[in-house]
């Protein structure tokens, strides 16, 4: 008897989880016009081409937010990024919402903006990212002009 009750109280915590979540990093990387953030898996050879991109803005198609977070595992969350941005000295927002779930572990998830949006969008200039439950914030993180 008194083994089945620590047995209980010792896996309750996992059947009565509360919604919560944690974002550990986010990189905002920029996309090129085959869809792409880097040439090669080299982090330096990523970190060279998103050099050129915010050098050479013809040659970018997007924004992609890689997100790294961990979660409850039984509530369905959304992702979202929102996004203030400067298109031809006027101030443009822009909000990117991904569903997620989580999981035992840490995971990564992307958020994407393109094409139109993207182009109407203009330059990035902060960025706030956030997990939610239905109405209940659970983590953020926001980029330092924010």
């Amino acid at each position: 008897m008194r083994i089945g009750l620590i047995v209980l109280f010792l896996f309750l915590p996992l059947f009565a989880e509360a919604a919560s979540a944690k974002i550990k990093k986010v990189l905002p990387h920029y996309v090129d016009k085959d869809g792409r953030h880097t040439l090669s898996p080299s982090l330096y050879e990523r970190d060279a081409y998103q050099a050129e991109m915010r050098r050479k803005p013809e040659l970018r198609s997007g924004l992609r937010f890689d997100v790294q977070w961990d979660g409850t595992r039984k509530v369905p969350m959304i992702l979202r990024v929102e996004l203030r941005g400067s298109r031809s000295g006027t101030a443009t927002t822009a909000d990117i919402q991904s569903p997620v779930r989580g999981g035992w572990f840490s995971k990564w998830s992307s958020a994407k903006l393109s094409g139109d949006a993207y182009t109407e969008f203009g330059e990035l200039v902060a960025w706030r990212t956030s997990i939610w439950a239905g109405d209940q914030l659970l983590a953020e993180q926001r980029s330092f002009l924010w």
